[in-house]
């Protein structure tokens, strides 16, 4: 990435931008089908395609429509009303069906093969047709005009009668955006008042919480902050435009924040995203916005994306530094509940011009999750650290994770539920039960590995990227039952795919059923910190608690509780902990299964130190239902 010296947040002609765009696209028009053709790629879910090679997108297409007529070039304009009547054709019109109003995916995948079919399309299809209306209606012939205002309503009854949450955030603006600007063009009152009232209930529902539901979602404050843009540029209201400049404000504020310029990455914890490192549509983009604060592709070369084009996406000039200036700084941010003295869930990221450190306090494992992530500078370009539970080498759902972190240090535990998803946390529950040949941990470093070494230890493992140094120690570790263990308290260290790969196998080998309701025992606490100056941090402590948990404090009175307990300690390194027991696993391993835990120390050597995580988890040492 490039940097200018100074914030200069140009306004950028995107007119040529938007042409270049669209010409590029050329080669992925099908005239036969009207439609946008891409290569496949499915999240998992929705879809019930595997094999197919490409594919034709209903949202795509309707996108790529709307930035031809945007050129206002006359070459494109049959060609975008040949693909909007296309689209809308494929909308389900039939009032007595529960996905009335909305799209499949694909051409190749009508409504009802989808499992589920996706209620989210109402907003994103609709959005597009609105805007192309609002923007270029008086081209449209009138038949077309007509089919197209009955297909933005039948999305507007569809994005009512579904009427999600402020916490769905990106669908709560988009659905406002819909209904909205549909009732401010078409002249229908009920359509605006709904979409006046969505936007201010999450108005109310973000300022009070601070922040959105989907918090610090590189994926998710895109789509926010564009389609807030979008709504801010196209309504004549000036209370919508209060409401979204104060959203707005409030989400570059957060971008600003979260931004670490020695990597040029997005800090975590993410609530959503697709990758660790941020790809070029976000890179383009906080290009754009900043204009040029930021610098990652020459101009000439900027991927630029069609919808960006009059949605007015713009960063505040006030935020412009947090892109610029590195600094040390820590943030805390509370999403849920209003507990006092620090309860509920809570995000909380400490930076350095160097490295930055981002964990939430609780989470499952969801693909889409970041709960553990760690960008660091390695000369110049960025490396990350993030945490994984792989089930056959697909993130797994029902682990779930828990966290205390002061600066540089965090204490984290996983523990297993029985009620929760495999690879989605709704949409294939697992009844405790898998079938697995493989089940892991992984602590997995990407992104530049030029002179990265990571190295196993007794306990773990230590890990050095441009010269900062990190150490991974495990204080307990259980996965056992009358046929499962898990091997000792080592990692193993693979480099694989342009990875390090740092693992904890917890079962490989023939494929079985893996019972969580059968095992006794399915946890781990781990603590992951940036070494500084020789020092460590204090060993945390666990505690049996009621019904078979475990609860893990930060041990924040550390120096004092290891001058009391020095001789106690000791004992317990020659012996091993009071009230834990050897025992065997499936392939003659000594594994370690707590029968006893009184207020001790953990299991390895607790050197003396000043850092330390404050508070407290609990684990559930037997896994059990969420909740």
């Amino acid at each position: 990435m490039k940097e200018t010296a100074e914030p200069v947040n140009e306004e950028i002609d995107q007119l040529p931008l938007l042409i270049r765009t669209m010409a590029g696209q050329e080669a992925r028009y099908d005239p036969d089908l009207r439609m946008l053709r891409s290569p496949f790629s499915s999240p998992g879910y929705h879809t019930t395609l595997k094999q197919a090679e490409f594919i034709h997108s209903t949202r795509d297409s309707l996108t790529y429509a709307l930035g031809l007529l945007d050129t206002e070039l006359a070459g494109y304009e049959q060609r975008a009303f040949d693909i909007i009547r296309q689209v809308i054709s494929l909308q389900d019109s039939d009032r007595s069906h529960d996905t009335f109003g909305i799209w499949s995916w694909f051409y190749e995948e009508p409504l009802d093969q989808m499992a589920p079919p996706d209620w989210n399309w109402a907003d994103f299809c609709g959005s597009r047709l609105v805007q192309a209306i609002a923007r270029h209606g008086c081209r449209f012939p009138d038949d077309l005009l007509e089919a197209v205002t009955r297909s933005i309503e039948y999305a507007c009854e569809a994005i009512i009668r579904r009427n999600v949450g402020p916490d769905y955030t990106n669908i709560a603006i988009i659905g406002a955006f819909v209904t909205r600007i549909a009732g401010e063009v078409l002249g229908r009152e009920e359509y605006a008042e709904y979409g006046l009232e969505r936007l201010r209930e999450l108005h109310v529902h973000t300022l009070k919480h601070g922040a959105f539901q989907e918090y610090n979602s590189p994926v998710y404050t895109y789509i926010a902050l564009l389609e807030l843009s979008k709504l801010r540029s196209e309504t004549t209201d000036d209370r919508v435009k209060a409401l979204t400049g104060e959203l707005l404000d409030l989400t570059w504020k957060t971008v600003a924040g979260y931004y670490h310029p020695a990597t040029a990455q997005w800090s975590g914890p993410h609530s959503r995203n697709y990758g660790a490192l941020l790809d070029e549509q976000s890179q383009a983009c906080l290009q754009l916005a900043t204009g040029g604060a930021v610098m990652f592709f020459p101009w000439e070369e900027l991927p630029y994306q069609e919808e960006w084009y009059k949605s007015g996406l713009h960063c505040p000039t006030a935020y412009l530094n947090g892109f610029t200036i590195p600094e040390t700084k820590e943030v805390r941010q509370r999403l849920e509940g209003e507990e006092p003295g620090g309860g509920g869930k809570w995000a909380v990221t400490y930076m350095t011009p160097q490295w930055s450190m981002g964990s939430f306090t609780h989470s499952d494992l969801w693909n889409q999750r970041r709960p553990l992530l760690v960008y660091a500078d390695n000369h110049g370009q960025p490396a990350y650290i993030r945490l994984r539970c792989l089930h056959d080498g697909y993130d797994y759902c029902s682990a779930r994770f828990q966290a205390l972190q002061e600066a540089g240090y965090m204490l984290f535990g996983i523990d297993f539920l029985t009620d929760g998803g495999d690879t989605h946390p709704n949409l294939d529950r697992i009844s405790g039960v898998i079938e697995a040949a493989d089940l892991r941990l992984r602590l997995e470093i990407g992104g530049c590995l030029d002179g990265v070494t990571a190295v196993t230890t007794n306990d773990g493992a230590s890990i050095i990227i441009g010269g900062t140094e990190f150490d991974l120690r495990t204080w307990f570790a259980a996965f056992c039952g009358p046929e499962e263990a898990v091997h000792g308290r080592s990692w193993e260290i693979h480099r694989t795919g342009g990875r390090i790969n740092i693992d904890r196998i917890l079962y490989s080998g023939p494929r079985r059923s893996i019972d969580f309701t059968s095992l006794e025992q399915a946890a781990l606490v781990s603590s992951l910190e940036v070494r500084g100056d020789g020092a460590k941090g204090t060993a945390p402590v666990l505690e049996m608690a009621d019904g078979g948990r475990l609860r893990v404090s930060g041990g924040q009175n550390g120096r004092n509780r290891q001058n009391e307990e020095d001789g106690e300690n000791s004992e317990n390194r020659e012996k091993g902990v009071n009230g834990k027991t050897r025992e065997r696993g499936v392939n003659g391993e000594t594994v370690e299964k707590v029968e006893k835990v009184e207020k001790v120390e953990t299991v390895g050597t607790a050197e003396i130190a000043e850092t330390s995580a404050k508070g407290e988890f609990v684990l559930n040492l037997r896994p059990g239902p969420a909740g």
